[in-house]
C-alpha cells in the first residue's frame, strides 16, 4: 500500500472518530510567536516539545536550513502574514546542528536532478534566463552563519516593524538543547 493510500485510510477513521475534536482549532497562535526552522524530520516532534509548545501555540515556517533566501519569497510572505494577519509579536529563527544544508554542493543536486530525468537543456534554459541555480542551491558552512543571515534578512526587511523581536537560535537535533545566538530583545 502506498503512503498516500495509508494516509487516506487513516484519515477516514480520524474524521469518522472525530479525533480532531481534541486539537485546538484557532488559526491565531496562542503565544503570539512564529518559529522559522528547518524541515529536518528530527525536529517535527522534538523542537516543539523542547520549547514547551503545543498545538495552536505558535506558527511554524519550515524551509531547508531555516534559510530565508529571498526578501520577497514564500517564507518571507508567510512571516508577513503571521505578523500582520495572525498576531505574531515575536520571531525565532532556529537552525540545527548536523543540518543537511551544511556543505550542500549545488552541482551534486543538479546532477541528481538530471539522473531523475531533468534534461540538461532545461538547466541551460534556466541559467540563460538569469536564474543562478548554483547560488540558489548552495548550502552553508556553519549553521550559526545561516541563522544570523536569516535573522538579518527578516530584521532588515522594509515591511517588518523595527520593534519586532527576531531571535536566532541553534538546537541540538538529538537532545533538543537550545543555544541563543542572537537575542532579539537586545538589538
Amino acid at each position: 500500500m502506498s503512503f498516500l493510500a495509508e494516509t487516506l485510510a487513516f484519515n477516514r477513521e480520524f474524521v469518522q472518530n472525530r479525533s480532531y475534536a481534541e486539537i485546538p482549532q484557532s488559526k491565531y497562535p496562542k503565544k503570539k510567536v512564529l518559529v522559522v526552522t528547518c524541515m529536518d524530520a528530527r525536529l517535527v516532534e522534538l523542537l516543539p516539545r523542547a520549547m514547551n509548545l503545543h498545538n495552536g501555540d505558535a506558527k511554524f515556517v519550515k524551509t531547508a536550513g531555516a534559510l530565508i533566501s529571498h526578501p520577497f519569497g514564500g517564507a518571507m510572505r508567510s512571516i508577513m502574514v503571521g505578523v500582520y494577519q495572525l498576531g505574531v509579536e515575536e520571531i525565532l529563527v532556529i537552525g540545527h546542528h548536523d543540518c543537511g544544508m551544511i556543505g550542500l554542493r549545488p552541482e551534486l543536486v543538479l546532477e541528481r536532478a538530471q539522473t531523475r530525468g531533468i534534461p540538461p537543456e532545461r538547466l541551460d534554459t534556466l541559467k540563460g534566463a538569469g536564474i543562478d541555480l548554483e547560488g540558489w542551491l548552495t548550502g552553508f558552512d556553519r549553521v550559526e552563519e545561516a541563522v544570523a543571515h536569516s535573522v538579518e534578512m527578516i530584521r532588515q526587511h522594509p515591511l517588518i516593524p523595527r520593534d519586532l523581536p527576531v531571535h536566532g537560535l541553534v538546537v541540538d537535533p538529538t537532545t533538543g538543547q537550545l543555544e541563543v545566538l542572537i537575542d532579539g530583545y537586545n538589538m
